[in-house]
């Protein structure tokens, strides 16, 4: 970052200090959308943690000629932003941000938790992306089978994306911006899929039913290692688990993951059972199911 923009951000620090109470951090990026220029026109990304409850917030300033975004967050919504995948910059924002302010040290903590994966989170994150990986494949089987070939290879393209980030996040390497580039050195095959969709002279329906096939491969073969916070959920007690149960559970609970479809997934593989018990929640007649390891 450029000394006049160190100055700049120099200048606002004490009055950022001095108007909001518990700021605990403040990260600087400069061209905070280095791949959306056209969308956003940011030249410089301002992150405020604070350790205190406060709704997130977004402003946007003048500072000597640049177009600064403030963005105003606590502690624990940044971590939930990068523990449950669904604010993909953040990441790409702490690794390669300049710190500010960091008092207790917090970011540079998390900026060296993020360069090598800490198993918890590659668990976290394995989980999502297969989930999202699981339902994308599974909507485009699912239009090819009707006849719906352009909603096919919507999905279809989807799919890809999540198996490509699957791959990544395995091999403990952060998915950028702009993945396919990043697949064509990281993973030349997955890239070959990709082109083939997109460019091959067959046809749309042989394109799609050609991905599909590599990707069911995947989905199986990834499963077991993909699914691993849910089988640590479940080597915690002998009881069967409801769905009920795990979707509470503290380390499922703020995941965006199709957990019904996963289970069923994970049950038709063997991996784990169903155990129908009697329930007083519901009718005499109808049983409840439950999931356990297989032993």
């Amino acid at each position: 970052m450029g000394d006049n923009v160190v100055e700049i951000l120099n200048k606002q620090v004490s009055s950022l200090m001095q108007h909001k109470e518990g700021v605990i951090g403040l990260l600087a990026v400069k061209d905070p959308y280095p791949f959306q220029r056209q969308l956003d026109g940011l030249d410089m990304l301002l992150l405020v943690i604070s350790d205190e409850a406060c709704d997130p917030s977004i402003e946007h300033r003048r500072m000597d000629g640049q177009h600064v975004m403030i963005q105003r967050v606590t502690r624990d919504l940044l971590l939930h932003w990068i523990s449950n995948s669904r604010h993909k910059d953040v990441m790409e924002w702490i690794l390669r941000g300049d710190i500010v302010y960091d008092p207790e040290e917090m970011i540079e903590r998390l900026k060296a938790d993020l360069r090598i994966y800490s198993d918890e989170l590659m668990k976290r994150k394995l989980l999502v992306e297969y989930s999202q990986f699981l339902h994308s494949y599974l909507l485009a089987k699912q239009n090819l089978e009707d006849g719906f070939l352009l909603d096919a290879h919507n999905h279809i393209v989807r799919t890809l994306n999540h198996y490509a980030h699957l791959e990544l996040i395995e091999a403990g390497q952060h998915p950028e911006p702009l993945v396919w580039r990043q697949m064509r050195r990281f993973h030349p095959g997955i890239y070959k899929l990709y082109e083939e969709l997109s460019a091959s002279p067959e046809t749309l329906e042989q394109r799609i039913k050609l991905v599909l096939l590599a990707c069911e491969f995947s989905m199986m073969s990834k499963m077991k290692s993909s699914c691993g916070l849910i089988f640590q959920i479940m080597e915690s007690r002998d009881e069967p688990w409801s769905i009920s149960e795990l979707s509470r559970h503290c380390t499922l609970a703020d995941l965006p993951i199709d957990l019904s479809l996963l289970l069923q997934k994970i049950v038709q593989r063997g991996y784990l059972r169903e155990v129908a018990v009697m329930s007083r929640s519901i009718e005499a007649e109808a049983l409840e199911l439950r999931y356990k390891l297989p032993r």
